[in-house]
């Protein structure tokens, strides 16, 4: 059987695809599965068994310059891979205009969510076979429901298994046991404070254990060596692809994060990770994994906010408001336990 899945971004909703394709490999052996994902990702699906193809798709760059002439070109060129193969369905597991637009131009029977489970509810107007799934489940549950109605097998009652099979051969196998901080996120109201991530990373350190720390942009990078300073037992790694992130969480003793998509990753690899939410819900979208620990703000009582900046205008000594009691030592306590 050969199936076209689209899901195209971000990484934590494409981590979050890995177990409904390993059920749906473990329940029709003979799938094999081309996957239509932004450039950027491309790594991910490589890494799971079941993908045979990778078709990348540019849509966040095609969206700044549509009429372009290298635009135009790139469009045609994807539209002819999609062409290629008609295929035995075509799975949206995204639920988006964009990408229930993606299903309309290839060959074979469209399947997506229902209007009343997409989230963006046009969407399901491009599906030949629309599937209701509730939205009050977490993501990775949505998704393994989504594949089990589209391809016809019993929803498994087994823990999620991603399933990833990452080449680490070069990994660096630092002699001194590490832990990762993953403090970058692009939305401010989900941003760790500073300090707190300066006192952690003495607790780390003081235990005898180094840390590595990255960045995206500048303005992370810049918040890394400042976490740095406090210990040369802190190193700040140059900017990683996903690739090179992945390598380097798989030999880690252990990964605290933000709400963000390596996150995620580290919970797939089954590296112990503690998870900091605050303005988000990890009930819907929470790190899930063999080793993964979700902690989340109980105050204020605007928390989860779902909102990408804090607007809280009580009392608090920090910002954002919400993790006044997600504290170091609380989440140096969960990583001991882990």
């Amino acid at each position: 059987m050969k199936m076209l899945l689209i899901k195209t971004s971000s990484m934590g909703d494409i981590i979050h695809t890995l177990p409904a394709l390993t059920d749906a490999k473990k329940a029709i052996p003979d799938l094999t599965v081309d996957w239509v994902i932004e450039e950027a990702f491309v790594d991910i699906p490589s890494w799971h068994p079941a993908v045979t193809r990778i078709i990348p798709i540019a849509q966040r760059q095609w969206r700044k310059r549509p009429f372009a002439m290298n635009t135009i070109s790139a469009f045609k060129h994807f539209y002819r891979e999609l062409q290629k193969t008609r295929y035995d369905l075509i799975l949206d597991a995204q639920g988006l205009f964009k990408s229930a637009f993606i299903t309309w131009l290839a060959r074979g029977k469209r399947t997506g969510f229902a209007a009343s489970s997409a989230r963006e509810p046009l969407a399901s107007l491009f599906y030949q076979d629309r599937i209701n799934v509730a939205k009050n489940l977490h993501a990775i549950t949505r998704l393994r429901m989504l594949f089990s109605h589209a391809l016809d097998y019993p929803m498994p009652e087994t823990e999620a298994d991603y399933h990833l099979t990452i080449n680490t051969k070069d990994s660096d196998k630092s002699s001194r046991p590490y832990f990762v901080f993953l403090h970058g996120t692009t939305w401010q109201s989900k941003l760790w404070p500073e300090h707190y991530w300066c006192e952690l990373a003495r607790l780390i350190t003081d235990a005898g254990f180094a840390i590595k720390i990255s960045g995206g942009n500048a303005r992370e990078v810049e918040r890394a060596k400042r976490i740095a300073a406090t210990s040369t037992l802190v190193e700040v790694m140059p900017y990683l692809s996903i690739a090179e992130m992945a390598k380097m969480l798989s030999y880690a003793k252990g990964v605290i994060a933000v709400d963000t998509g390596f996150a995620h990753l580290a919970a797939a690899l089954e590296k112990p990770v503690v998870t900091l939410y605050g303005a988000t819900r990890a009930t819907l979208t929470g790190t899930i994994g063999k080793y993964a620990h979700n902690m989340s703000a109980t105050q204020p009582e605007c928390s989860p906010c779902l909102k990408r900046k804090c607007h809280y205008s009580g009392s608090s000594i920090i910002t954002p408001a919400c993790y006044e009691m997600l504290t170091p030592d609380r989440v140096w306590k969960m990583l001991k336990i882990n």
